[in-house]
């Protein structure tokens, strides 16, 4: 099997985390990168393992000197993919996913034609929203925003070389594990 990045995408609700654990608890030849942030590191996070934790002086440099292979910033905070990161990665033969938001997925893929996209799905917007809702962890005018941010989510998908809908978390890790080629299921 051939070193590539996957580059795993989808909307906030819709599962992919658990997706990708799922993934990573059977097939652990694979590493999940690790991301930069400018945000303050939560309880527990460790520098290296949950993210790289830059200051805002350091990520502005990293962007300066086009270090980064994707970057966003969120809630205030900013976020990147670093490209030797990635690049170190591969060359010592790790097989990499890349967990982003579809704007850097497709920042990526930019940058690294061979990158593969997938993107997870819903079942429907009623199903992710009901999902968003049985959090209670955001104000309806959050969850309304997120809603609003799945469809232009939606349309980025359109550019991503496989869609996985995550109806049911057995068939969603396996149709994964088909996509990389590692098949199991």
């Amino acid at each position: 099997m051939n070193k590539k990045l996957y580059v795993i995408s989808g909307s906030s609700g819709v599962g992919k985390g658990t997706v990708i654990k799922g993934f990573l608890n059977r097939n652990p030849e694979f590493i999940l990168s690790v991301s930069c942030t400018t945000r303050l590191p939560r309880e527990g996070e460790v520098d290296g393992k949950n993210y790289f934790f830059l200051s805002k002086e350091e990520f502005q440099n990293c962007i300066d000197e086009n270090k980064f292979l994707e970057w966003a910033e969120f809630a205030g905070n900013r976020y990147g993919t670093k490209k030797k990161y990635i690049e170190q990665c591969l060359e010592e033969g790790k097989n990499l996913i890349l967990e982003i938001d579809t704007q850097g997925a497709l920042q990526v893929k930019e940058q690294m034609k061979e990158a593969v996209l997938i993107f997870i799905a819903p079942p429907s917007l009623s199903t992710l929203e009901n999902r968003l809702r049985g959090r209670h962890t955001e104000d309806e005018a959050t969850i309304q925003k997120r809603l609003d941010e799945v469809k232009e989510e939606l349309k980025r998908a359109e550019n991503f070389d496989y869609k996985i809908i995550n109806d049911d978390l057995e068939r969603a890790i396996c149709e994964l594990e088909k996509i990389i080629g590692d098949t199991k299921c």
